[in-house]
């Protein structure tokens, strides 16, 4: 069973209309999604009608819907004492109502499934909505006999990512491990996902789904209807046995080395193209895998590029949105300095409502739990129009000349970059055809470049990306 983006969270969706150019009225389609991390669902809602629907971008990964554990930081989330639809984000209510409103302007919702495990809690506790546990007693859900109990190190926690029954087996830093391979296990998280897809959701993201059986996500999988949208989270590492590739048979992938190699180049100072001859090394399919610049985990660890580094993550993802490989999401998060902090909340311990209407549209010094409103940013949000305006054009080879880059895709559109200290000018062979093109990344159409003879030429500002194609034609 192969399940991808397409099954169900690309949504119709109307193309841009931008300032000052011509563009098609037709109704199409969007890939690129946006994680909307530790958004509360009222304010997922406003900004999908505010500015993701507008912007064209097809689907929201929200953070998980489920009752968890108290506490003020972002990873209670990621701890479920019950499957009710009650949490910090919001209300059952609430988030039915988002994915409503989101639907009606063509915004697919993905929500984060956590699945593998329940909390990391050695006490009992109460959750969010009143639910008592404890480690590996939920009533009503599980009891200890539906818990791993690996037996292979003395704690119990995994201390070796070499060796797959660790990995999948024992606990995830004290995260009481679900027994996936049983009936009832697999029937209490099918239950949980129909739910959800009952309300309107498109699919869902496994989140931990590398220390889960590829065979175990499938049966699970298996038991949702056939358009259901599946994203695991499985990251790659270095000489580990669980890879990517085993879990395709369930639907999409992260494809965590993406992130990775276009992260290296800005702290190389060095772009590389990527083999276009066929698929890419150490990626898998184009077809099913998910890419991003960063995420809630990596910018908070691996991730070598984040918004705290301004123009260069812009490029970062300019560079993703116009590339021909993957299904790409961005990543809209908050501003932190403590790794473990949460989003701002209110007096009553909900998550502040907070949206991005009106809020940041491009780099700059964020203070602590501001929202960085990645996905409006100037010259990242118009990036989805000039996605759709390029549809299935292959990506031809680029030009690099000192620390400017630019690349296009075939006769419909292409960007440059300038990750270089000083202005720098770029002459792209192009099969686009001759004309003056808004840079769409400029607001007003200020910017224009011009397509002559068979060659774009970009002059380009110290830190600037520039993008045009076809359906953004100056008047």
């Amino acid at each position: 069973m192969k399940r991808t983006v397409a099954a169900g969270a690309i949504l119709a969706l109307a193309a841009l209309s931008l300032a000052a150019c011509s563009s098609t009225d037709e109704t199409t389609r969007s890939d690129v999604g946006v994680q909307l991390f530790q958004m509360p669902w009222t304010a997922i809602a406003d900004e999908c009608e505010s500015t993701l629907g507008p912007a064209g971008y097809g689907w929201v990964l929200t953070s998980p819907p489920q009752e968890s554990i108290t506490g003020d930081e972002w990873w209670v989330s990621y701890q479920p004492v019950s499957y009710q639809l009650d949490s910090r984000l919001g209300t059952r209510d609430e988030f039915a109502d988002m994915v409503k409103r989101c639907d009606a302007v063509g915004v697919g919702i993905i929500a984060d499934a956590v699945i593998n495990h329940m909390s990391g809690q050695s006490a009992p506790g109460t959750g969010f909505a009143g639910s008592a546990y404890e480690h590996d007693s939920y009533p009503g859900l599980y009891e200890p006999a539906d818990f791993h109990d690996c037996g292979l190190t003395g704690d119990n926690d995994i201390r070796n990512y070499r060796d797959r029954a660790q990995v999948q087996t024992c606990e995830l830093v004290n995260l009481a491990d679900l027994d996936t391979s049983a009936p009832h296990v697999r029937a209490t998280i099918v239950a949980y996902l129909n739910d959800l897809l009952s309300l309107g959701v498109d699919g869902f993201r496994i989140d931990a789904a590398k220390h889960i059986a590829a065979t175990d996500v499938e049966a699970i999988v298996a038991e949702l209807p056939a358009n259901t949208t599946i994203m695991s989270e499985v990251i790659r590492g270095s000489g580990e046995p669980v890879l990517p590739e085993e879990y395709l048979g369930a639907g999409s992938v992260f494809e965590f080395t993406y992130a990775r190699d276009l992260g290296i180049q800005f702290v190389s100072g060095s772009f590389t193209e990527p083999d276009l001859s066929n698929e890419r090394p150490q990626h898998v399919p184009s077809d099913q895998a998910i890419v991003f610049v960063d995420n809630h985990d990596t910018e908070r660890g691996e991730a070598q590029i984040t918004y705290r580094d301004g123009d260069a993550y812009a490029m970062a993802n300019v560079l993703m949105l116009a590339d021909d490989y993957g299904t790409p999401v961005v990543y809209s998060g908050y501003a932190f300095s403590d790794r473990d902090a949460g989003a701002k909340t209110t007096a009553s311990g909900t998550i502040e409502p907070v949206g991005c209407a009106e809020g940041a549209h491009g780099p700059q010094d964020f203070a602590d739990g501001d929202r960085t409103c990645i996905h409006v940013w100037d010259a990242i949000a118009p990036m989805v129009a000039f996605r759709i305006a390029v549809g299935e054009a292959p990506r031809l080879p680029g030009v690099m000349v000192d620390d400017a880059y630019a690349f296009e895709r075939e006769g419909r559109g292409a960007v440059a970059v300038n990750q270089g200290e000083s202005e720098a000018t770029l002459t792209l062979p192009t099969t686009m055809p001759d004309a003056t093109y808004c840079d769409v990344l400029v607001p007003e159409c200020a910017v224009t470049v011009t397509v002559d003879n068979g060659t774009a030429t970009f002059t380009l500002a110290a830190g600037q990306s520039s993008a045009i194609h076809v359906e953004a034609v100056a008047r």
